[in-house]
């Protein structure tokens, strides 16, 4: 009984081919309309993580709000005037209006309290419930602002030209909806103040808004660019389609399969796109050797069968070890991580089957002419590629121990620049430094305490124990010993409450801005503040059982790094100074260090697993160890080079490179696949009588060709993203460029040098 191939069906069958595939791409793409979008870092990690659990637990403890929204008010020539004060009552007014905002713990002048003492009373009362109409009234505005700690740095700079609003967020609002209504307020003021927008919510909610948005306008400026520059090498509009198609195809199907499944389209997966674009390039192998056989046989199916037959093998094995590179992801912690693993590899799997028929099929619909006329010049002896590449080829061949050692040295050097990268994460930097988002958080950042927020929260073993002038001055001392740092702007507690009462109790002597003596007295000037102030004031920071505390900690950077000096300071002051209270950081500043580390160290995880992977199926595509060490050289390189580069510039391992990580894996060893397939179908097919080094010229000008093709091709299709205003996408296109023309030259180069160098350890004896 004859064996079925695919290949065969779909030339004897292309429009029965075609048909199957439009009824089946259509069925993916009636999933579209349900799709979701989730752009909160929170959802990186399952609800039941550790981190989400004791974060939701302070946030219920302390009434704290998951989002916050920082508007910043600068006055070069002071903000303590009628007309900007006045600005300020009328901005929080119109903010303490809007949908979405938790109105009751908006804090700014006209509605942080301020604690007073009138006529040894204790007195609670908003900062500024109205605007200062003469000199004397914002001269005692002054007075209050700058003598109580409370305010410095937080709702005022210590040079006083800059002020604060902060916004809290209700639960499930959109922090760029509400941000865009701000600057709709911002909008109709005049005058010297300029006005900043920042915060977490504003940053994550414009990103995932951009991002999208950027989706839509690059992933087809990537493939406008990809047709053209396919129909420049082979001038044939309808095939330069067809390898279009094939594209688009596996992306309809793979994000029809996400939304069919009920996942939301996140950060991560929405760069899929982006990465079956890449891979599918490696067609271009297909269409490269269609053409050189079309003009050795003159008929058109046994040039497709021959074609197929020659790199069906390369074909299927780069698209099993791209498969795999991704696949390991899906054993990975993280829920985002696994659904885009799953989603590239079943993507490259649709790519493969499209390769082994749908393009095929598409083959059968051109006219002979075309093709005639476009085989003419795949000529290796008179086409200037062919001949440019043989000439690069040779520098290996005829030169193998110089080129060894060169990129020996690369190599050295490449591991010097990895060890100087850092795993780290800063969602406002990928924003540009001339964007509105960066220069908000910029300018915030260096007038006030910070715009990061992280919670520090102390646990007693007791009730009570809190309110214990042990236990105040020991939050006290860590808040100092915390605002050493320089990455942490300002740090409050509810020992900055007890310290101020104290004071103004005692007429505002100095010499009181301390915690007082007995637990009594503590307790006695919380219940005083209690009975007047916000609810939010105190619930903010403490407990009503007295058993834990809250410290605020304002950040300067989004830094993950920063969060971890925050960490190391405390638990290195708890070492100096034992307690029996515990500490443990909490905090959107927090969750975005622990999702750093277990979502960044994850995609490495899986980057070390997949390269396990890969060198296991290029042993048993190659049949032998020693080609598939060979094959494995270029594609260590080409990483280590890339890697090492990113370390040199300082660039931060971030969630962009560590996705990169896996598309670098699988296109460098999609050459080398092909490079060494072919070199070894060659002298099979010569059965020896050509020796080594002119299989190796002839592999690099006819396959080479393709290889070369492949990366010029999505290297120029992908330089568009560089000119993004969004640094993820600068980094992806940068990447994807210096990935692909390296992976080649590496492998044109490089492969030939380490074939020639070893040639009697792998052909066991030697070879001409």
């Amino acid at each position: 009984m004859k064996k079925f191939s695919l290949v065969h069906f779909s030339v004897e069958h292309p429009r029965l081919i075609v048909f199957l595939t439009i009824i089946i791409t259509f069925a993916f793409l009636t999933q579209f309309p349900k799709v979701r979008t989730d752009t909160n870092p929170k959802n990186m990690l399952p609800a039941t993580s550790d981190v989400r659990v004791w974060n939701d637990e302070v946030e219920k403890t302390f009434s704290l709000y998951e989002d916050m929204i920082v508007v910043g008010i600068v006055n070069e020539k002071g903000i303590l005037n009628k007309d900007t004060l006045g600005k300020v009552h009328e901005i929080t007014n119109e903010i303490l209006k809007l949908k979405g905002v938790a109105a009751r713990d908006v804090n700014s002048f006209p509605t942080i309290t301020n604690v007073t003492a009138e006529s040894g009373a204790l007195k609670v009362a908003p900062l500024m419930a109205q605007v200062p109409e003469t000199d004397g009234e914002i001269a005692a505005l002054q007075k209050m602002l700058f003598e109580n700690p409370l305010f410095i740095n937080r709702i005022i700079s210590k040079d006083g030209k800059t002020t604060a609003i902060y916004v809290p967020l209700e639960k499930g609002s959109n922090g760029k909806e509400i941000a865009d209504e701000i600057k709709k307020i911002l909008s109709k003021e005049t005058g010297d103040e300029k006005y900043y927008v920042a915060g977490d919510p504003v940053a994550r909610d414009t990103f995932g808004a951009e991002m999208f948005k950027l989706m839509a306008i690059f992933a087809p400026i990537a493939g406008g660019v990809m047709l053209l520059v396919r129909y420049l090498m082979f001038r044939d509009l309808f095939l330069s389609i067809t390898l279009m198609m094939d594209a688009m195809i596996s992306i309809v199907c793979s994000m029809g399969l996400l939304i069919g499944l009920g996942y939301p389209i996140h950060i991560m997966s929405s760069m899929a796109p982006v990465f079956l674009m890449a891979i599918a390039t490696d067609s271009m192998h297909i269409f490269n050797e269609f053409y050189f056989r079309y003009r050795e046989k003159k008929d058109k199916k046994t040039a497709i069968i021959e074609t197929m037959r020659a790199v069906s093998r390369p074909v299927r094995n780069t698209a099993l070890a791209t498969a795999v590179g991704f696949g390991v992801l899906l054993f990975m912690n993280i829920i985002p991580v696994k659904v885009f693993g799953g989603l590239v590899a079943f993507g490259t799997i649709v790519l493969r089957i499209l390769s082994f028929s749908f393009i095929p099929a598409m083959f059968t619909f051109v006219k002979d002419e075309q093709i005639e006329k476009i085989a003419h010049t795949e000529d290796i002896g008179s086409d200037k590629t062919s001949r440019f590449l043989q000439k690069l080829a040779s520098i290996g061949t005829h030169s193998p121990k110089k080129t060894v050692i060169v990129g020996l040295v690369f190599f050295t050097i490449a591991i010097a620049g990895i060890t100087k990268m850092k795993v780290n994460n800063n969602l406002v930097e990928w924003f540009k430094k001339d964007s509105d988002v960066r220069i908000a958080d910029t300018v915030i950042n260096r007038s006030l305490g910070g715009t990061s927020m992280a919670y520090v929260v102390a646990t007693a073993q007791e009730d009570d124990f809190i309110k214990t002038p042990e236990a105040m001055r020991y939050i006290e001392g860590l808040q100092q010993h915390l605002e050493k740092l320089s990455v942490v702007g300002k740090t409050t507690s509810v020992v900055d409450y007890v310290k101020r009462i104290n004071r103004v109790l005692h007429d505002d002597d100095p010499k009181y801005d301390v915690v007082p003596e007995t637990k009594e007295m503590i307790g006695q000037y919380i219940f005083l503040f209690s009975m007047s102030a916000k609810p939010a004031d105190l619930d903010n920071v403490v407990d009503y059982p007295f058993k834990r505390a809250n410290i605020w900690v304002q950040l300067k950077t989004w830094d993950a790094q920063a969060m971890r000096e925050v960490i190391k300071a405390m638990d290195k002051y708890k070492i100096a100074h034992p307690v029996t209270m515990e500490f443990k950081p909490s905090g959107i500043a927090y969750f975005n260090l622990v999702w750093n580390d277990e979502v960044l160290w994850d995609m490495v995880m899986g980057f070390i697993l997949a390269l396990i992977a890969v060198f296991a199926i290029l042993a048993v595509d190659f049949r032998s160890v020693k080609w598939a060490v060979v094959g494995y050289t270029p594609l260590l390189f080409t990483i280590l080079l890339i890697y090492g580069v990113v370390g040199f510039i300082g660039k931060d391992f971030d969630m962009p490179i560590s996705v990169l990580s896996c598309l670098s894996l699988g296109m460098a060893v999609d050459f080398a696949i092909h490079f060494v397939s072919r070199l070894r179908q060659r002298m099979t097919e010569t059965q020896g009588a050509e020796a080594l080094s002119d299989a190796l010229l002839w592999t690099a000008a006819r396959p080479g060709k393709g290889i070369m093709r492949n990366a010029v091709l999505f290297a120029a299709s992908f330089a568009v993203m560089m000119f993004a205003p969004l640094t993820p996408y600068i980094t992806v296109g940068a990447f994807i460029v210096s990935m692909m023309m390296l992976s080649a030259v590496m492998t044109i180069i490089y492969l030939p040098a380490l074939i020639m160098l070893l040639k009697g350890w792998l052909f066991k004896g030697g070879t001409r």
